[in-house]
């Protein structure tokens, strides 16, 4: 097994008075050449924007894009004719492939909006663009799986072999992860909480890669939420 720590401090970070967001890769004026990417993973955004603000119409291609709106609601609108707003409990996914242009902004006027926003390489380039999202109920202790790629067990398809799951659990309790598809490495990120994670100790928004294994263990030290994206690597 080979893991490696991310602390939530050592991530990038933007901050331009509408948007305050934090990066786990390599994203706009934040570079670091040992962390561009992990596998098919190339982004893991986490934004805070402020009332009624937000990105304008810009051009996205060959790529999925999956949204997870965290603490607030999201308005959505792109040139496939799609108007959505995406809730807190939600996913969004999008499928960029041959071009798509779309705009989003914080739903709210009063208050701010919490996200992550995910990109992964898709399996090959110049796909039919598409849409989709849904709300997904969460049962404590129990993983949610929000993304796939055949859309198993209600989770939302995207066009790569990569798993995209989220789980909650109470203080002193544990879960054990198997992988979906061997040899798929792991990126696990402490949304909110203390966790041992394959013997790591985990606050949050710290972040763990693991390769080189087909399943981990994750202990809560406090009420625990727990996002973990399994790639190709």
């Amino acid at each position: 097994m080979e893991t490696i720590i991310y602390r939530s401090e050592q991530r990038g970070q933007a901050n331009h008075g509408w948007l305050n967001a934090r990066y786990s890769f390599s994203f706009s004026n934040y570079y670091n050449p040992e962390n561009i990417h992990f596998g098919v993973l190339r982004v893991l955004n986490d934004d805070i924007i402020q009332p009624g603000m937000g990105f304008g119409t810009h051009p996205h291609d060959n790529m999925e894009i999956i949204t997870i709106p965290l603490k607030g609601a999201l308005m959505h609108q792109d040139s496939m004719g799609h108007q959505s707003v995406i809730k807190s409990g939600e996913v969004q996914v999008m499928s960029a492939g041959t071009g798509i242009r779309h705009s989003e902004f914080n739903a709210s006027e009063e208050k701010s909006l919490n996200l992550f926003q995910i990109w992964i390489f898709p399996h090959r380039q110049g796909l039919k663009p598409r849409y989709d999202q849904k709300k997904f109920e969460a049962e404590a202790g129990k993983p949610t799986l929000l993304v796939s790629p055949d859309g198993r067990d209600g989770s939302l398809r995207i066009n790569q072999n990569a798993f995209i799951s989220r789980i909650s659990l109470e203080a002193g309790n544990s879960f054990n992860y198997k992988h979906y598809s061997e040899g798929n490495g792991l990126f696990i990120m402490v949304i909110e909480g203390k966790a041992s994670i394959s013997g790591e100790t985990l606050g949050k928004r710290d972040a763990l890669t693991i390769k080189k294994t087909n399943e981990f263990t994750v202990e809560a030290h406090e009420q625990l939420d727990v996002l973990i994206l399994e790639v190709p690597v």
